[in-house]
């Protein structure tokens, strides 16, 4: 019997969307990440072709979850492109990206293939991106991977992941919202239903399904006046260690 674990992704930087309604020239984006959004960025690393429905089963059907640590702000861009072949002027469209937000997700499901998601994300095959290919992380994506662990505890117990400048500037929040998918047990009238569930990215046929989602808040779990939680990043700490091994 394999086991399970939980694969908890850092979604930051400087502009994210993540649409699960967008039509022709209005695109818009929701308040956190979609689960198309980020099992497609999981099968984007794996190597899974966009029309490889069968691989990209395993991954749509695992558990998913998301914390706002850091909502940003929602701005608005117009957008105009040509066709690339005739060079004719495309409709104008509005384009909404969220600025400045960062997101704890996670994935919960057979440790052994989150192990290989995890993996995945540490060389991929295609490189990650915020919802759209415009929205670059602004570092690597892979936060932690937990085992024998609920994707609800792992939400509760990964620290705050606020960017420095937002922390100096907020005060240190009570409780984050948790966005999740809904157990089975609970009731469904206190949640809100999303069409984001993955079922197909082929081009010619994209399809997603409904999806419940619950929303809850847990406290947070760095309190006021922590440092920055990965830690401050010293370029030179590993000279300093040279030199004092060779003093």
């Amino acid at each position: 019997m394999s086991s399970t674990g939980v694969l908890v992704l850092r979604l930051a930087g400087p502009l994210q969307s993540w649409g699960a309604s967008s039509r022709f020239t209005r695109r818009t984006t929701e308040a956190a990440p979609t689960k198309s959004g980020v099992i497609g960025l999981l099968a984007s690393a794996a190597g899974i072709q966009r029309g490889d429905d069968t691989n990209l089963a395993p991954l749509a059907a695992l558990h998913f979850g998301v914390r706002i640590d850091q909502p940003g702000t929602r701005i608005r861009d117009f957008h105009t492109a040509h066709h690339g072949v005739t060079g004719a002027a495309m409709p104008l469209s509005e384009r909404f990206y969220l600025a400045d937000a960062v997101f704890v997700a996670a994935v919960e499901g057979d440790q052994a293939l989150l192990a290989g998601l995890h993996d995945a994300l540490r060389a991929p095959v295609y490189l990650p991106y915020l919802g759209r290919r415009s929205c670059p992380p602004s570092e690597p994506v892979d936060l932690a991977l937990y085992e024998d662990t609920t994707l609800e505890n792992a939400l509760a117990i990964v620290p705050w992941q606020a960017s420095a400048w937002y922390r100096r500037r907020h005060r240190t929040p009570q409780s984050l919202t948790v966005l999740r998918e809904r157990a089975g047990n609970e009731p469904a009238e206190s949640a809100d239903v999303l069409r984001d569930q993955p079922v197909s990215f082929d081009a010619a046929h994209r399809r997603h399904a409904l999806r419940t989602v619950v929303t809850t808040a847990v406290p947070t779990p760095i309190p006021a006046g922590g440092g920055s939680p990965q830690g401050p990043h010293d370029p030179f700490a590993a000279l300093d260690a040279l030199e004092n091994e060779s003093a």
